[in-house]
């Protein structure tokens, strides 16, 4: 059975703001067992945080955007990608603006590998999906299909409607 993970210490980086164009400061701290993803907002009084679930995004144009009672943060998908590759599973993120800055996922990896990362006691939650899910946006033809199956894999398919673009596809199979 595998196990949580988290940072084995903290880091600091600064870049600037894709859209605000501000100097931004973010933290990285280990978390304890069943933390999951949080974001502070240590620039707002009474440091809101906002928990990085899917329950929680606002916006995905141009960017991934969280929001929690009014309280927003956003392009923070290139640390999440990191964090996901690296299987952390906690982790406390502090940042002192409306959004991450707009730093490559390679500038985070990095990092985590600096800081290091550890197992903790509590075992891995993981979804298992058990029928077909499938979820269609009729605006933009978009549609997502997740099937059971029993290792993981993804094919993703993209279509324009365009001279320029052409068709898209990509596969990622578990080794």
């Amino acid at each position: 059975m595998q196990k949580q993970k988290t940072l084995a210490t903290s880091f600091s980086m600064q870049g600037k703001g894709l859209h605000t164009g501000l100097d931004i400061q973010i933290t990285f701290h280990p978390a304890p067992e069943n933390h999951g993803y949080k974001i502070k907002r240590v620039d707002l009084e009474g440091e809101p945080v906002i928990d990085a679930v899917a329950e929680n995004v606002a916006g995905t144009q141009r960017g991934t955007v969280l929001s929690k009672n009014g309280i927003q943060v956003s392009t923070i998908e290139h640390a999440m990608a990191a964090l996901y590759a690296y299987e952390i599973d906690n982790c406390l993120i502090e940042v002192n603006a409306p959004e991450f800055p707009i730093l490559d996922g390679s500038f985070f990896s990095e990092e985590i590998q600096k800081a290091g990362v550890v197992e903790q006691n509590a075992p891995k939650d993981y979804y298992i999906v058990k029928h077909k899910i499938e979820v269609k946006d009729e605006e933009t033809g978009s549609s997502l299909i997740i099937l059971p199956d029993d290792k993981f894999s993804v094919n993703v398919l993209i279509s324009f409607n365009s001279s320029v673009l052409s068709n898209q596809f990509a596969t990622l199979n578990d080794l």
